[in-house]
Formats: structure tokens, sequence, C-alpha cells
């Protein structure tokens, strides 16, 4: 599938909107004298031709120069403002509004003799709660279901693999709602969906789901490493079951700790029996998060051995809440001693209350 960030490997604009693909001088020159027709928009664009028909048919944004007897020709200028619109219903703005705004902008720059504002991608207008029109992607949108516009936001900006844009509503997504809430809300709906169209379409959409989780992941790593003075007492322990390779819930919890100054420390993905316990005994936690996304995964008997384990002088051992999280624990009885919260939110809480009591 072709997107607008067909250009991404070979670097972006400027201004963080996706580049055109180099198509050399001599290309780029009859673009600019012949311009692109309506399914080659599409193609750039990363939307279907009928949706861009349908934006032209509805808000007027087609191309500013028309020839009566011939097909559609869209100049760069013609795209930029496509562009534009696509930029800002990702972030939750209508069609109808982002249209009136992209072309608001294309007649105010027509009149000055100035750069289009919608190239250096201006901030939506309006609050969080604007409802989001139909995806710019038609069918190849992914269905996200009932979500913040956020959410939607960052589904579309993922399908048009706008990295930039992708990276804006994660960041602003952390920093207005906290990890905990961002990873619930916006995050993991997102992800899901990514994988749902995925695994119905074969190879296709895996470029989305891996350029979101990438990103998904350093956002949330960014904030779980950031220099912040943790409260005193014994860390958490955070680490994925045997063989489980899913590390975002993971990196979403490290994140929510280090946003309450609680201690941590991330062992990651598939941490061997042996390690876990050698790591509970050498740091004496004071919780241990084991995580399994898949039932596969799930190890009751470690979990019971690592509620079991214990260190300090004799007289005086200590042992460490040991909080079982993940679906993948949904079928395996918790063992004695340990806790299995229904939810990240309520694992956070637990994990705090038992290191600061």
């Amino acid at each position: 599938m072709v997107t607008s960030a067909a250009g991404y490997e070979a670097g972006e604009r400027g201004d963080g909107a996706p580049a055109a693909p180099d198509l050399g001088p001599a290309a780029s020159d009859l673009m600019e004298d012949v311009g692109l027709p309506t399914g080659g928009v599409a193609q750039r664009l990363g939307v279907s031709p009928t949706t861009v028909r349908s934006w032209e048919r509805r808000y007027g944004i087609g191309p500013a120069n028309r020839e009566a007897g011939h097909h559609r020709r869209w100049s760069p200028q013609d795209i930029a403002v496509l562009e534009a619109m696509c930029r800002l219903t990702a972030r939750g703005v209508s069609p109808g509004e982002a249209a009136r705004a992209a072309l608001a902008e294309r007649t105010a720059a027509s009149r000055d003799g100035d750069p289009p504002a919608v190239l250096r991608r201006p901030r939506a207008s309006g609050s969080g709660d604007v409802q989001a029109g139909r995806g710019p992607g038609g069918s190849r949108a992914l269905r996200v279901g009932t979500v913040r516009p956020e959410c939607r936001g960052l589904a579309r900006a993922a399908v048009r693999l706008d990295a930039p844009e992708v990276v804006r509503i994660l960041r602003e997504a952390v920093a207005t709602l906290g990890a905990v809430d961002a990873w619930t809300e916006v995050m993991m709906p997102a992800l899901r969906a990514a994988g749902r169209k995925w695994a119905a379409d074969g190879e296709q959409y895996v470029e989305v789901e891996h350029l979101l989780s990438w990103h998904v992941s350093s956002v949330l790593r960014g904030v779980a490493i950031q220099s912040v003075t943790a409260r005193a007492g014994r860390p958490v322990l955070l680490a994925a079951a045997p063989e489980e390779q899913h590390t975002l819930p993971l990196e979403a919890t490290a994140a929510a700790l280090a946003e309450r100054a609680v201690p941590f420390r991330m062992l990651g993905a598939a941490v061997p029996p042996r390690a876990l316990l050698d790591a509970v005994h050498r740091l004496g936690p004071g919780a241990v998060m084991i995580w399994s996304q898949d039932r596969r995964t799930a190890d009751g008997e470690l979990a019971g051995l690592v509620s079991g384990s214990s260190w300090g002088p004799r007289g005086s051992r200590n042992r460490a809440l040991v909080v079982t999280a993940g679906p993948g624990w949904a079928r395996v009885r918790p063992p004695a001693g340990t806790a299995a919260p229904r939810s990240l939110p309520a694992a956070v809480d637990l994990l705090e209350r038992a290191v600061t009591g």
C-alpha cells in the first residue's frame, strides 16, 4: 500500500509533512506543469480515489485550475491543501471544518504571496471533544469503534505512516491524560485495531502496526526514563513471563510508575525463571509484576516460586507482593500470596501501594 509517507525513509520536509517520493528533476517539473491525476493523489495521501472525489464534491477542495473536458490534475499547491486536510482530520477536526480551514489558508496565501500556513502544520482549533468525521482512508481506515478523538486521529495518522503526527498525538495524550489513561484509551485501542486489520489482511498493514508500536514504545520509554526523583522504598520489578515477547503494557506501567515517582526496575521481554528469581534475591523488591499476554506464556509455577522467595537476615525474611497481570493469566488460578488485578490501572495502583504504603 502506498501512503502519504512514501518518502518517509528518505526524510521528511522541514514542516513535518510527509515528503513526496524523489522522482527526479524531470518528473518534478512535469508534475509542476501538468499535475497529478486523482488516482496518483490518492496513492500519495494513502486514501481512496473515492475519498478524494468526495472531498472535492462536498467541500469544493478540488484543483484551483480546471480545464473543461479534461481529467482533474492536481498541482503541488492543491495537494498541499489535501495534506493539510488529512492532518487536521487526524487531530479530530471534522472533514467539513478541516476543508474550510485548508481552503482559507490557500486563499490567504494566494493573496499575500506567502507560503500557506497549512504547510507549517497548524494546530487544530477546538477541544478534544470534537467528533471526528469518517477517516480519510475509506476502507483503508482502521476500525477503532467508539473511542476518544485522539485515538481516532492516531489510527488515521498511523495508516498514513505519518510519523510526526503519530508522535505529536502520543505525546499530547500522555501529557494530558497521564500514561495509564493514554495507554488504555488512546494507544491500546489503536494497536488492537491495527492488529485486527493485519490478521484479516495478511501482510498488509504490518507496516502500520510496526510503526505505531515503535512510536508508542518510544514515547512511553521517554516518560519512564525522565529525570524524576523517586520516592524512598523498595522498587517494583517489572518482567514479562518466560517466552512472552509483548512488553508495551510493561512499558506503560513503567511510565505510570515514573509519573508517580515510584522506583522500579525493568527486565523486559521473556525473562527466564532463573534470571527472574536471581533478580528478586539480589534486588529485594517491594513488588514484582509478571506480565503475560497469552495464556501459553502464563507460568503459575513461576509466580508461586517468586511469591515464596524471601531475603534478608534470618528472623526478618522479606517477601515481595507478586502481581500477575495481563490477559494470559485469565485461566490460570493465582498462586497463594499473589494478586491478579483485572486491569492495568488497577495493577499500577496496587504496585504503588505495595511499595509506598
